[in-house]
């Protein structure tokens, strides 16, 4: 037990100085980092930068589809429980619809698998969102949602913008990544064997934008009345997009 502790201070250590800038950073966001107590994580709270409290984490991967260390972003926004949505890498999409099938049609298996989470069950209990003109985005991602209007609604052409900007550079093919709307908040999820400041800072922006986003959406549908159901119909009774701001 004591050699144990005694590995864990000094995984401390080394960490304090290796993740010095990301302390930095957060500080000067009115944050703060906080190790996690194996020494082989953090967690940074940020409560001033997105419309709402916001959590940062990084160590090991908390998901069968990511191996190694993962980035978790999670931003508490209050929305309709209802207001589920995701986009995920397409590659990882592919991966996770042939899991699912193969889970769900299994001979020994009679009922779905409530261990299995959310980003793969809705792969098959939601629509896909084909209409995405940005190409960048379309080749790289698939989108899945409660109901196709309101997905497409939430990839407003800044958030459309921020997916395609880190296409290119940051989530390449065949990287783990989910975004995707839960439980009323706003939730981003990669893979990250090493951690980096410029990449979270980057993927930050992205959270940004769909949170911003999903406010909209939420306040649009809030003020119009009753929740959509899992058709288009009552969606195509709402107010027309040039009746509300861009951002909540």
């Amino acid at each position: 037990m004591v050699i144990k502790q005694i590995k864990q201070w000094f995984t401390v250590r080394a960490n304090a100085a290796r993740w010095r800038p990301l302390t930095e950073w957060a500080d000067a966001q009115g944050g703060q980092l906080r190790h996690a107590r194996d020494g082989r994580g953090f967690v940074i709270d940020l409560p001033r930068v997105l419309p709402g409290l916001t959590r940062i984490e990084w160590g090991p991967s908390q998901r069968s589809y990511i191996s190694g260390y993962e980035l978790r972003m999670r931003c508490e926004l209050k929305l309709n429980s209802d207001m589920q949505m995701m986009m995920i890498e397409r590659s990882l999409m592919d991966q996770l619809e042939r899991s699912v099938f193969e889970a769900y049609t299994d001979t020994l298996r009679t009922r779905a698998d409530t261990d299995t989470p959310e980003e793969m069950r809705w792969l098959v209990m939601f629509p896909k969102q084909t209409a995405i003109e940005d190409k960048r985005v379309r080749l790289r991602y698939g989108a899945v949602g409660v109901n196709s209007d309101l997905c497409a609604s939430w990839l407003d052409p800044t958030l459309v913008e921020r997916l395609g900007e880190i296409s290119e550079q940051i989530i390449v093919e065949g990287r783990p990544f989910v975004l995707m709307s839960l439980r009323g908040n706003v939730y981003l999820r990669t893979s990250m064997a090493e951690v980096s400041l410029p990449e979270v800072q980057t993927l930050l922006k992205v959270l940004e934008a769909a949170c911003h986003s999903a406010l909209s959406v939420n306040q649009r549908l809030g003020e119009a009345g009753p929740w959509p159901t899992t058709t288009s119909v009552a969606w195509h009774n709402r107010p027309s997009e040039g009746d509300y701001s861009a951002s909540a």
